[in-house]
């Protein structure tokens, strides 16, 4: 059914003569193409050399990712949050961050996506988040997430954090519990 959705606005904003820029294209057939434990080539992932069968204190993970305009339309429409200072350019240019900014909780949804990257089936357990700067659209962002703690019964601390080139974003931490993969 979202296919036939995304079909129908394509078909709609040419119409009306709307030109989606090759980015934004190139996110709407990002949901085409994405499968279960799939990664897309303008994602860029690394982690650090772990022993699969038991993850360490210093393990790390990075997603890297570009907030797209169509993203933020995607996340406004899925979590129903539309403020007009993630939409609407005229609006957002009279507020403090004189721009569109992204939706907080899309940017830190980059931290799932890193820990969905560690080995076994991560499951969240907690997340604790402290947004310091905004996100401007179309800026490129990387969610670090390092293991600091082992707990009880495969249960592991993470530190975790989401930056551009300059700055820290999201600041925070994260509790997973890792379970076998299912094969």
């Amino acid at each position: 059914m979202f296919s036939s959705v995304v079909t129908a606005h394509r078909v709609v904003a040419a119409t009306m003569g709307v030109k989606l820029s090759d980015r934004e294209e190139a996110t709407r057939e990002a949901v085409d193409r994405i499968d279960a434990g799939e990664t897309l080539s303008e994602w860029d992932v690394e982690r650090s050399e772990y022993n699969p069968k038991r993850l360490e204190i210093g393990d790390y993970v990075e997603f890297t990712k570009t907030i797209s305009a169509t993203d933020v339309q995607q996340f406004a429409a899925a979590s129903g949050d539309t403020n007009p200072l993630h939409l609407d350019d005229e609006f957002a240019e009279q507020t403090r961050f004189q721009e569109r900014i992204g939706h907080g909780t899309l940017v830190g949804g980059l931290i799932s996506a890193a820990l969905a990257q560690l080995p076994g089936l991560p499951i969240y357990l907690s997340q604790d988040l402290e947004f310091q700067n905004p996100v401007g659209i179309g800026e490129r962002l990387t969610a670090e997430c390092e293991i600091v703690e082992e707990l009880d019964d495969r249960q592991y601390r993470l530190s975790t954090c989401v930056v551009n080139a300059s700055d820290v974003l999201i600041d925070g931490e994260a509790v997973v519990l890792i379970d076998d993969r299912l094969e």
